[in-house]
């Protein structure tokens, strides 16, 4: 049986990517100084205007101004041409520190708070469920409409930074719909590229440099097809990009940051949290945790499903399904991976290694999958423990 699976990405220079990008800097910078510190910073951005917000507690100072303009000099609006100029555009602050009510329980869980004899834990910031994912269908362990929509927007910001086509602009999307018969992606049905561009430049001109220099150097050939249909700038026209032709918002994009739609997504979003934010950690973890199984042998896709309550340590809820392809039974892979990983705030943030300036190359292109970075929930050094655990 056939059926099409359609997922999209962006590329770093879309006004939503721009936003987390600047969430993410500034989470960098306060872990850079200080490691415990509380951080949900939003950012949202339109014509000439970027506005930095959320709940900061840290005993550091960072220059929140300095650290917007200086992401989106680098992601090449640097002009009024542009439409957006990291030099002039306003950057306005309204920061404030996290609720105490919030504080108390992340601080100190409803666990320990219940029983004293228990050594302190740290409570989830939030509730909540996470899903990770892991496929033994791409070389990233993703779905492939998404590993290869990424590849596509990762081309294009490739191509835009070495100046090879110099009519090529920050803004950008890419889609890609998968033909999979039986379960198994065979082939590419439709491929959709927009890209921003300056004004003295022609569609026909377009067209062929993004499918000679984009599409054709970022899908494999064996899966584009005589009938694979290609849609480059299907409105016609695509000079107005960036914040001047749409506002970005800090985690508007949550299913180009995980898998392309192909699992569910919990709903939170990641940029800007720091750890003890299971919307985040959590979301990690369980990609970790899949990924450890397939990487194990124990599934060809592994989906984790796990889910908290603000200020408890532990999760109220935890499941797998391996959709058919398990060697083991769910149940038995479930209670594996429990064994040999402890999913609580304090165990993800430990395995994990998460109070450090990590986040802001995760801001675009994906959290997962991601070759190109050094992540620690990419890594399938657990697999060897799980095989052992199975039981």
């Amino acid at each position: 049986m056939n059926r099409i699976f359609t997922s999209e990405s962006v590329t770093a220079g879309h006004p939503d990517k721009v936003c987390d990008q600047i969430s993410d800097a500034v989470l960098d910078a306060i872990l850079t100084e200080d490691p415990g510190a509380r951080v949900a910073c939003e950012t949202c951005a339109t014509t000439g205007l970027i506005l930095v917000m959320g709940e900061i507690t840290t005993n550091t100072y960072v220059p929140i101004q300095d650290i917007a303009r200086s992401v989106v000099l680098d992601l090449g609006y640097d002009s009024p041409d542009i439409g957006f100029d990291g030099h002039t555009c306003a950057v306005l602050t309204a920061v404030q520190e996290q609720s105490p009510d919030i504080s108390q329980g992340v601080s100190s869980a409803e666990e320990t708070r219940e029983n004293k004899d228990q050594p302190q834990q740290t409570g989830a910031g939030d509730q909540g469920m996470m899903f990770g994912y892991a496929s033994d269908e791409t070389p990233e362990r993703l779905p492939m409409p998404i590993a290869l929509a990424h590849r596509l927007a990762r081309r294009m910001e490739e191509i835009r930074r070495s100046g090879s086509l110099p009519w090529m602009r920050p803004d950008g999307k890419s889609q890609v719909s998968i033909v999979y018969r039986d379960g198994v992606p065979v082939e590419v049905s439709n491929v959709v590229i927009s890209v921003q561009h300056s004004p003295n430049v022609s569609q026909p001109e377009i067209r062929e440099a993004v499918m000679e220099e984009v599409i054709r150097k970022a899908i494999p050939a064996h899966m584009l097809t005589g009938d694979t249909r290609y849609h480059v700038n299907p409105s016609g026209r695509f000079v107005i990009g960036g914040p001047a032709g749409d506002s970005g918002l800090t985690g508007r994009k949550i299913i180009v940051d995980t898998y392309g739609g192909f699992v569910p997504h919990g709903g939170g979003c990641f940029s800007g949290k720091d750890p003890t934010k299971v919307d985040r950690s959590a979301a990690y973890m369980a990609r970790y945790a899949a990924l450890n199984v397939v990487a194990a042998g124990l599934a060809g896709r592994c989906q984790v499903a796990v889910a908290y309550a603000i200020g408890l340590a532990h999760p109220v809820s935890f499941s797998v399904d391996t959709f058919g392809t398990g060697k083991a039974s769910d149940d038995a892979i479930a209670a594996a991976l429990q064994d040999v990983m402890d999913f609580s705030p304090d165990g993800i943030i430990r395995r994990l290694d998460l109070r450090r300036p990590i986040y802001r190359p995760t801001a675009a292109y994906g959290h997962f999958g991601r070759p190109d970075l050094d992540l620690p929930w990419e890594k399938t050094d657990c697999a060897e423990a799980l095989k052992r655990a199975v039981r």
